[in-house]
């Protein structure tokens, strides 16, 4: 069964930081220190220093997070070794996993270094580069090991889409190998030469080309773009395809079971398939006016006015494009809406029950930059103001943790309903509610604290160093120096909401 925890919960409790369930007391000499314990308490107390500055935050999984916003965090695991640090976010980082560590600077310098232990022996990998300029990889063996410096000499394995790439004073001469086939150009693009795996081939780009493998395809171009044409599966009479370009005056892409063509590319044509599914689509002047109709398919496009469109149950509408954006899907076992404004101006994201449809949904919203706000429909609301990084990086957490928290002006916390908390200015003014415990407290700073509970009453000032207090069932007020708060029970901390992230179209 699909329970009010949808998938929406953590998004908003990464994004604002988990707060501890229970009753909590703020110990808040603002701005120089302000401290949240639950009570009972725990073992490692959430806490800040000049306002969202200097902090120290425990995380859902056991693990920590501190350090001096922007400037620095440093992340611990449970048993407090070290996972990362990043200085300026991300400008600098440094990550350490089971079988080695890497950092990077602003992911344009980046090192690597990773070692395995395979019974008697081991195998290790130590990797550097500074993009685009220099590549190294040492891993003891001189067939998989480099040094590279582009474009002066080198070469380098894996990277830039091929299995092996060398060059010199490139672009005078390069030399790509993928799958088995090697391209040579000398200077590239203009001159290339193509062989292995049964492939041959010469380009003198743009003015004439062919590259083919006997029986299997065959392409050809001359005056690229102009004319252009392609043939696959040669040696299969069912599934041979031909491409070609005339253009700008005709294009034609045939295979069975499809064929699209195209008169004065790319305005006009129509593309009609007949499998694996059936869809029929005509171009009026593509991409901007296109009608398809098909098997789980429908296209009503009149861009940028208004086009609607559902493929295989993804809904979607756009008005006035880019404005204006509706789509309606289903993932996870959940029926997903979400609602745009300018893409990130406003984004409305919301989930429900497709087997329950009495539960109330979860509910995420981000108005950029002024707020963002999370429901996840079982009594867990939060909200922030102002969040200008979470509709671009929603997923990021060392931003949430780093960046998020220095403009969070005002904050909305609610675990349950009638257990609130506000905080405005990083806590300089704190409010919070449990209802569950009938008690409520107020925080000016240090400078007036007001607490109300089933125990006693209390007025405190600077700190706590004096104050008056009144327990229940008496009229008469005590005043106190120094005098340290009663105690009170808390209930049994609830269950912990599942935490999953939001799915993506």
């Amino acid at each position: 069964m699909i329970t009010r925890a949808f998938r929406l919960t953590a998004a908003g409790i990464a994004a604002l930081g988990a707060v501890a369930e229970g009753v909590a007391t703020d110990q808040n000499i603002w701005p120089v220190y302000v401290r949240r314990e639950s009570a009972p308490p725990a073992e490692q107390a959430a806490w800040h220093a000049a306002g969202p500055i200097g902090f120290f935050d425990p995380r859902p999984d056991g693990g920590t997070d501190r350090g001096i916003r922007p400037l620095w965090l440093t992340r611990r695991d449970a048993d407090e070794k070290l996972e990362s640090w990043h200085v300026l976010y991300p400008l600098l980082s440094y990550r350490k996993y089971d079988h080695g560590h890497a950092w990077s600077f602003f992911n344009l310098v980046l090192s690597d270094v990773v070692t395995h232990d395979r019974g008697k022996g081991s195998s290790s990998r130590d990797s550097f580069a500074i993009w685009p300029f220099y590549f190294s990889r040492q891993t003891g063996d001189p067939a998989t090991s480099y040094r590279a410096l582009f474009p002066i000499a080198g070469h380098t394995l894996d990277k830039f889409g091929n299995d092996r790439f060398s060059w010199f004073l490139f672009p005078l001469y390069g030399r790509f190998e993928k799958n088995h086939v090697t391209t040579t150009t000398a200077p590239w693009p203009f001159i290339k030469v193509m062989h292995g795996e049964g492939n041959h081939g010469v380009e003198v780009w743009p003015l004439i080309g062919q590259r083919q493998k006997e029986g299997v395809y065959r392409e050809q171009f001359l005056l690229w773009p102009f004319l252009q044409r392609r043939d696959d599966h040669l040696d299969n009479p069912a599934r041979t395809s031909h491409q070609a370009h005339f253009l700008p005056f005709y294009a034609v892409d045939r295979h069975p079971g499809y064929v699209s063509e195209t008169f004065g590319w790319p305005f006009f044509g129509y593309v009609d398939r007949t499998a694996p599914y059936r869809y029929h689509a005509t171009n009026y002047f593509w991409p901007f006016w296109v009608q398809g109709r098909g098997d789980q398919r429908y296209v009503n496009r009149w861009a940028p006015f208004y086009s609607h469109s559902n493929i295989k149950g993804y809904d979607k509408t756009w008005v006035m494009w880019p404005l204006w954006r509706h789509a309606t899907w289903q993932a996870d076992g959940l029926d997903q809406e979400r609602r745009q404004f300018a893409f990130v101006l406003y984004h409305e994201t919301e989930q429900r029950s497709p087997t329950n449809p009495d539960l109330a949904p979860a509910r995420k919203v981000h108005m950029w930059p002024f707020f963002s706000s999370w429901d996840n429909g079982a009594g867990r609301r939060q909200v922030q103001a102002l969040s200008p990084f979470e509709p671009f990086m929603p997923g990021n957490d060392i931003v949430r943790r780093v960046w998020s928290p220095l403009f969070a002006l005002y904050r909305f916390d609610q675990t349950k309903p009638g257990n609130v908390r506000h905080s405005l200015l990083w806590d300089a003014v704190t409010y919070e509610k449990e209802a569950s415990v009938d008690k409520t407290e107020f925080h000016l700073g240090p400078l007036l604290g007001i607490e109300t509970g089933p125990t006693s009453q209390r007025v405190s000032l600077l700190g706590g160093l004096l104050g008056m207090q009144r327990a229940p069932g008496e009229r008469a007020w005590r005043l106190f120096l120094g005098r340290a708060k009663p105690e009170t029970s808390a209930p049994a901390p609830s269950a912990q909401l599942r935490q999953t992230s939001a799915p993506s179209p």
